[in-house]
């Protein structure tokens, strides 16, 4: 039996119900790095030497681990967000997004991380992109 055809499809209502939220909470590399500011880009995970090595330019180095009302209250409580892991295998962007979802915060989750940004070809800041 074909796989595809095997169930029906989800009804049109159900599917804007399920990824009208997901739509809001995700963006991707190019909204990021096309837009014209409007939020904070958080680097969620890793180390100090690794950000210093590569990062998302204007990306703000605060692992998920990190993130308290504290590390946020430079910013009004209003500023949208947006934070970006290594890429699919890692899960700290989801993190990251629970720990300000949780303070009240909005977020939204850049998906692809550091391994979508490459693979798209667009540029990094840090040392490795300075060699």
């Amino acid at each position: 039996m074909n796989a595809v055809l095997s169930r029906p499809p989800v009804a049109a209502a159900d599917v804007v119900a399920l990824l009208e939220p997901q739509c809001a909470l995700h963006t991707d590399c190019h909204d990021v790095h096309d837009a014209d500011g409007g939020f904070v880009l958080l680097h969620v995970m890793g180390m100090p030497d690794t950000y210093a090595r590569r990062h998302i330019p204007n990306a703000v180095f605060m692992p998920h681990r990190m993130i308290t009302a504290e590390r946020l209250a430079d910013w009004p409580q209003d500023t949208l967000f947006v934070v970006y892991c290594s890429g699919p295998h890692c899960n700290a962007a989801e993190q990251a997004a629970l720990a300000i979802a949780r303070l009240g915060r909005p977020v939204k989750i850049m998906l692809g991380g550091l391994m979508g940004w490459e693979y798209e070809g667009l540029a990094f800041a840090g040392e490795a992109a300075l060699a």
